[in-house]
């Protein structure tokens, strides 16, 4: 284990490294820099509030991918045939009981932790928690070195290999930087629901309800006080913004 002179040194060279990106451009008036600032303008952000998604896997159908679906719309993302290398922020993931042969379908994403592993091992600080709960990547101090990747106890994070096209200005994405869902916080800011929630909805299953936690009245807390939770990988203790029903 490093000593903290020489985790600060490390942190330093990564922070210096990564400046050099600063003016990047992702896309025509989409720059790495802006994100920045927008992030720093954003000082609404309080932990009065804790965002959270609750999956209600009773509700989730199997054949159904429309959250999937909204979620690459919203972002942008293509599919280009590989698999391995595709970027997906929210997948579906089925699962069978080999005792009772019970199954069920259920969303898999960033969990959106209390105590995000990807923070802790990020070298420049990219990898960062917002103070209302919502885990986040900086694009402008990304260097791409995945250990975030390798630290998701969820593999919820995607690396992109190839460079892009087609780019949201809220959802900016570079070639050899890391992303993963980030509760559509463009959306979220605005007082609207994620991209996958609203697709849900539409599709007539809501199986995810989306909210502030810490609003008793919330729907979201209302919906907790009434079905068992549990948290993915609860072991872990990593408090999770994202609760399961039905498993």
């Amino acid at each position: 284990m490093l000593d903290q002179p020489r985790k600060e040194n490390r942190r330093k060279f990564f922070q210096t490294a990564a400046a050099g990106t600063a003016l990047l451009t992702l896309a025509p008036g989409v720059r790495l820099v802006d994100l920045a600032v927008a992030k720093d303008d954003a000082d609404e952000v309080t932990d009065n509030t804790r965002w959270g998604m609750l999956v209600d896997t009773s509700r989730c159908a199997t054949d159904c991918d429309a959250c999937v679906s909204a979620c690459a719309k919203e972002h942008s993302i293509e599919d280009t045939g590989r698999p391995d290398t595709d970027a997906q922020w929210i997948r579906k993931v089925d699962l069978k009981d080999k005792k009772t042969g019970r199954e069920l379908s259920l969303p898999l994403m960033c969990q959106h932790c209390d105590e995000p592993p990807c923070v802790d091992v990020c070298p420049t600080g990219a990898s960062f928690k917002r103070a209302d709960g919502i885990v986040l990547v900086d694009k402008h101090t990304c260097i791409g070195c995945r250990y975030c990747m390798m630290a998701c106890p969820f593999d919820a994070r995607s690396f992109i290999h190839e460079k892009l096209s087609n780019q949201r200005s809220y959802a900016p994405r570079g070639k050899g930087t890391v992303e993963s869902c980030t509760f559509c916080v463009h959306r979220v800011d605005k007082d609207q629901a994620p991209a996958c929630v609203e697709a849900c909805a539409e599709e007539g299953h809501h199986a995810l309800v989306f909210g502030d936690l810490n609003d008793k009245d919330s729907e979201i807390s209302r919906s907790l006080a009434e079905k068992s939770t549990r948290e993915l990988r609860p072991s872990l203790n990593l408090g999770t913004g994202a609760l399961y029903h039905g498993l």
